[in-house]
């Protein structure tokens, strides 16, 4: 009797896994509870967005601005003896061979006065036009010589000089010796005037610029040949020139503590939900470093979960792709020094799609992008349903199909996890080796070294030929993702995949997939959830979601962005 109950008891192995079946989910979620938690305290994410109404938004109401002085020269100010200033701004410039400083006399006075510019980011040419001739050939006719240690004349030569002897369009006052300071190693010019109490900067930084070219990282069939540049002021030219409207809104701002860059937030006001504009203000505002190299530190600082590994902020270097979000009511942030545009809030569906989408009919729009959601959902998931059906459900697989599968792995010495693992990590060599190496040789590098190791793999028995096959229409999946950064994502999360199909076989596959849709379904972007139209349910926003209608169908905005304007067309 004994004999008969033992031989019904299951052997060690469905022991193990039905506790790993249990474990799993309830480790995920413990350690999930926890970082909820964490991302309630601050520590993870921002805040939920605030009530606040449209006239609120402008810089001086949230307290945007320049940013706070720091440094040796924070405090010191200008005193308008020329001696005085004159030897704190060489000793502040002592170690940089690029500032010059030329220093003459006005022409009909004694009063001694000194331009400073930094060569390489200044025209010497306007300089010498619209600053030094200006000053040495015509002078200040209406006051004497001995006039300007006078406060009164003082203030009379500040208000000729701005208002009839410089030619320039823009000139700014300061007292500030570091203010003075920054403003002429960024590339504007700098005047001191004995008896003068305040310098002036004038003119605006013009360096050397990469021309106006197409985008490289988002190459399409159709459509503007035209991306953004490393210069903000090119880059809010081009909006203003796709976006002619006038209440294209777009404030500037200035970020780093010790390197202080420009960085502009764009939108329509009377589209935008003005809790949207006013969210960005603020977690922009409470950024907080000391210098910004790229739009990617923006990128990181501001959005909602950086436990994530879904990017929560779409980049893009296409004029027209940030234009067609603003019409939608979405916020644009642009930072001096980078091509690539912030676009928030995102949603999923928006990392699948490309402006190629709209230029084509609805018809052929709808098909690639359809073709689209399916790519993605091979390159995550093409691996694990490999190992699945090939180390614990073989029955599931057709017995023609299987025989061919079971006759290429004959001689294979690993397990499929192994097998799969080794052609991954080599795909992924190879295609980070390509991004590396130069312009005409990393395509060639990228395609014959896959030909070359894949092949060489199988004649060596190290991998089967059928494998080939899936890890190669896998990563062929994820080339057509058009962001890079989505792509990125996919290409990660789908080791998590192989891991969990290793495991627990299709079951493993299944749990992973639903642990990502509850996530996803959880995450939000700016306060507008992740998968939205689909979580939460929005039939009106399906017209430009997995399928894309036809333009005239697409009366109204996206309902999920709470739009002042909802309609499109009247």
């Amino acid at each position: 009797m004994w004999s008969t109950i033992i031989s019904y008891i299951p052997e060690w192995s469905i022991w193990a896994q039905a506790m790993l079946v249990l474990i799993v989910p309830v480790s995920i979620t413990l350690i999930w509870r926890w970082l909820n938690a964490a991302i309630k305290r601050g520590s993870f994410s921002r805040s939920q967005n605030p009530s606040i109404s449209s006239r609120d938004i402008s810089p001086a109401a949230v307290g945007m601005g320049p940013g706070k002085e720091t440094g040796h020269y924070a405090n010191i100010k200008l005193t308008g003896e020329y001696a005085t200033d004159m030897t704190s701004i060489k000793e502040t410039f002592a170690q940089n061979a690029d500032v010059h400083i030329r220093e003459f006399t006005i022409r009909g006075t004694n009063t001694r006065a000194a331009v400073l510019y930094t060569e390489g980011l200044v025209d010497q040419g306007l300089v010498d036009e619209h600053l030094i001739t200006p000053l040495m050939l015509e002078g200040v006719p209406e006051l004497r010589q001995e006039g300007f240690v006078h406060p009164d004349n003082a203030n009379l030569l500040s208000t000729y000089l701005k208002n009839q002897l410089l030619p320039v369009s823009q000139i700014q006052e300061t007292s500030s010796l570091q203010e003075l300071a920054l403003g002429v190693l960024v590339g504007k010019n700098g005047l001191l005037v004995d008896g003068m109490p305040a310098g002036m900067l004038i003119g605006t930084p013009k360096g050397k610029t990469r021309s106006i070219n197409e985008p490289l990282s988002e190459a399409l069939l159709r459509g503007p040949r035209i991306g953004f540049t490393e210069q903000l002021s090119d880059n809010m030219g081009i909006l203003r020139r796709y976006g002619s409207d006038q209440s294209l809104f777009i404030q500037k701002v200035e970020v780093g503590s010790r390197i202080k860059k420009d960085l502009a937030i764009a939108y329509i006001q009377d589209i935008a939900d003005p809790n949207l504009v006013a969210e960005v203000e603020k977690r922009i505002r409470e950024m907080d470093m000391d210098n910004f190299l790229e739009s990617g530190y923006v990128e990181q600082l501001i959005e909602d979960n950086t436990l994530s590994p879904f990017q929560q902020i779409l980049n893009t270097e296409r004029p027209d792709r940030v234009i067609g979000a603003l019409m939608e009511g979405r916020v644009a942030i642009l930072l001096d020094g980078t091509p690539f545009v912030l676009v928030v809030p995102v949603t999923f569906s928006m990392l699948l799609q490309s402006p190629e989408d709209y230029y084509e009919r609805w018809i052929p729009g709808t098909f690639m992008r359809m073709l689209r959601f399916l790519s993605a959902m091979l390159a995550l998931l093409a691996p694990a349903l490999y190992i699945s059906f090939i180390s614990f459900h073989p029955g599931l697989i057709p017995t023609k199909l299987v025989l061919t599968i079971i006759e290429t792995r004959t001689g294979v010495p690993f397990p499929s996890l192994i097998e799969v693992l080794i052609m991954e990590l080599a795909i992924e060599i190879l295609r980070e080796a390509g991004i590396r190496l130069p312009k005409p040789i990393g395509p060639a590098m990228g395609i014959v070294g896959g030909l070359i190791i894949g092949q060489a793999a199988v004649q060596a028995g190290i991998i089967s030929q059928f494998l080939v096959i899936v890890v190669a229409v896998t990563a062929i999946s994820s080339f057509t993702i058009p962001v890079y950064s989505a792509g990125l994502t996919l290409r990660i999360l789908r080791f998590a995949a192989m891991i969990s199909a290793a495991v627990l076989g299709l079951y493993g596959v299944i749990m992973f997939f639903l642990l990502v849709c509850t996530h996803l379904a959880r995450l939000t972007s700016f306060g507008v959830p992740y998968v939205a139209p689909a979580v939460p349910y929005r039939l009106s926003d399906w017209k430009d979601f997995i399928l894309r209608a036809p333009l005239s169908m697409m009366r109204r905005r996206p309902e999920m962005m709470n739009t002042v304007d909802e309609d499109r067309k009247k």
